[in-house]
C-alpha cells in the first residue's frame, strides 16, 4: 500500500485473483468502459471473470510480469499493468469511470515498476485506430511502432523506452 504524495490517495496493487470477481464483472460490463475496450463484450459473467483472472495471473509465472487489480482507498478501482502481447510488455489501464481521474498516478507507478523493479527495456501501448486523440501518450514519450492484429481487431502500437535505454532500430 502506497500513499500517493500528489493526491493523498492510498493506492494498492493486488493480484487479480485477490479481488472479488463481481467487481471485475461489473467493471468489464460497464458501458463507459466497454467503449474504450475493442475486445470487450457485455456478456462477461462470474465464470468468465474467474477464468480471465486466473489466466492473467498466470502471466506472472510465465513472463515475470502481469496485470494487477488496483484498489484506491480500499475500493476496487480497476485493473491493468503489464501483460504479454506479441513479445512485448503491453501496458493496459482499465478503470471504473469514478476513478478515471486517478489514471496518471497509477500509470506512473506501473512505469516505475516496469523500468526500475522489473528492469524492462521498453513497454508498449496498443490503441485501436479509431482512438485519434493520442497527444497525451506522445507527451509521455511513447512513439509509433507499427501495428498488430489481436483476435481480428487491428491495433496501433506505441512504444516507450526505459530512461537511458537506446531505442532499437529493429523493433
Amino acid at each position: 500500500m502506497d500513499r500517493q504524495p500528489d493526491t493523498g490517495m492510498i493506492l494498492e496493487f493486488k493480484r487479480l485473483t485477490e479481488v472479488e470477481p463481481d467487481h471485475i464483472v461489473s467493471l468489464n460490463n460497464n458501458p463507459d468502459v466497454l467503449r474504450q475496450m475493442p475486445l470487450g463484450s457485455a456478456n462477461f459473467d462470474l465464470a468468465k471473470a474467474n477464468e480471465w483472472a486466473r489466466q492473467k495471473d498466470a502471466q506472472w509465472q510465465q513472463y515475470g510480469y502481469g496485470p494487477w487489480a488496483f484498489e484506491i482507498d480500499q475500493q476496487f478501482a480497476g485493473w491493468g499493468g503489464l501483460q504479454y502481447e506479441a513479445g512485448d510488455a503491453d501496458l493496459a489501464l482499465v478503470l471504473h469511470p469514478k476513478f478515471w481521474g486517478s489514471g496518471k498516478a497509477i500509470y506512473q507507478e506501473i512505469v516505475k515498476r516496469a523500468f526500475t523493479g522489473l528492469g524492462l527495456n521498453s513497454i508498449t501501448i496498443l490503441l485501436p485506430p479509431s482512438r485519434t486523440r493520442i497527444k497525451g501518450i506522445l507527451k509521455l514519450g511513447f512513439r509509433p511502432d507499427g501495428a498488430l492484429d489481436i483476435e481480428g481487431t487491428r491495433f496501433l502500437r506505441y512504444r516507450l523506452h526505459a530512461p537511458g535505454k537506446p531505442a532499437r532500430l529493429d523493433v
